[in-house]
């Protein structure tokens, strides 16, 4: 049974030079566990797994992400790469005192968790990925694998000027919901759900600042030495019509203790779609 939290510690932290809104819950003493979202969600991506993790004593903070939402959005893709979105991650920690903590992340919040584990890596002390790729990975697989550069072609579209947000904003975002409800399981989101949403992406400078993190993709910051030392867990819905099961297999690849969960059936949203298989999966290996 899908049982949704909301949760009555919403504030702010300051991180980085910027100023996150967060969502909060579990004990303050509890093991810290970050949750990070990807596009074009908000923090809401997690109604699911904050309660279970918060009942289970773990300290939940999930931010919504610069740029979305009740955040701050600076102005320019620069302020977006993955050195500084990681530098956002670890501030989060250091707000509350953390000098380690678990990261849990989908999507774009995927492509942050596993950077964050890559360049922070006492930082970090488990992490857990759900349907995104390692930032070290991507490119090459594309290159090497036409299929999945066919599927990634919005990247590349998303880096037009104006365009984008011209296109996702016209008629009430109906694009944005559109793309939310034909790449997901029927039922999967809610009127209620994609009213949330559009309410965050009607936020003012949100859509720029969403995109900002595509149009960022081209300043990538060099990584030499990618390999991620916290154990692993990469849980993946095989029906994602955004991403190649092989990303997550090359992706695993750099890591010296992980393993994959696949569940059959879900795709790109697998946290929404599958919640109890998701929470039970993140429960056992948080905990070990």
């Amino acid at each position: 049974m899908r049982q949704a939290l909301d949760p009555s510690t919403p504030g702010t932290r300051r991180t980085n030079g910027v100023t996150l809104h967060c969502v909060e819950a579990g004990p303050e003493d509890g093991p810290l566990v970050i949750l990070l979202h990807g596009f074009p969600e908000f923090w809401w991506g997690w109604r699911y797994q904050i309660g279970t993790l918060a009942d289970a004593g773990f300290r939940v903070l999930v931010p919504d992400q610069r740029g979305y939402n009740l955040s701050d959005k600076p102005e320019g893709r620069r302020a977006y790469d993955l050195d500084i979105l990681a530098g956002d991650i670890v501030g989060l920690a250091d707000a509350l005192g953390r000098q380690t903590f678990s990261l849990v992340g989908h999507d774009w919040g995927g492509l942050v968790a596993w950077w964050t584990a890559s360049r922070h890596p006492v930082r970090v002390k488990n992490l857990a990925i759900l349907n995104a790729p390692h930032p070290n990975v991507a490119g090459s697989y594309m290159r090497s694998h036409p299929s999945q550069m066919v599927r990634s072609l919005y990247v590349g579209f998303f880096q037009i000027p104006f365009l984008p947000e011209t296109m996702l904003s016209a008629n009430g975002h109906r694009s944005l919901k559109n793309a939310l409800r034909r790449t997901s399981r029927p039922g999967t989101f809610s009127d209620d759900d994609i009213a949330a949403y559009e309410k965050t992406w009607s936020q003012p400078g949100a859509l720029t600042a969403m995109l900002n993190w595509y149009r960022a993709l081209p300043f990538k910051p060099d990584m030499k030495d990618a390999t991620v030392r916290a154990p692993t867990l990469v849980i993946w819905g095989s029906k994602d019509r955004f991403l190649e099961k092989g990303l997550a297999e090359a992706s695993i690849a750099l890591c010296e203790n992980g393993s994959i969960c696949w569940i059959e059936g879900a795709t790109h949203w697998v946290q929404h779609e599958e919640p109890e298989a998701v929470n039970a999966a993140l429960l056992e290996f948080l905990r070990t």
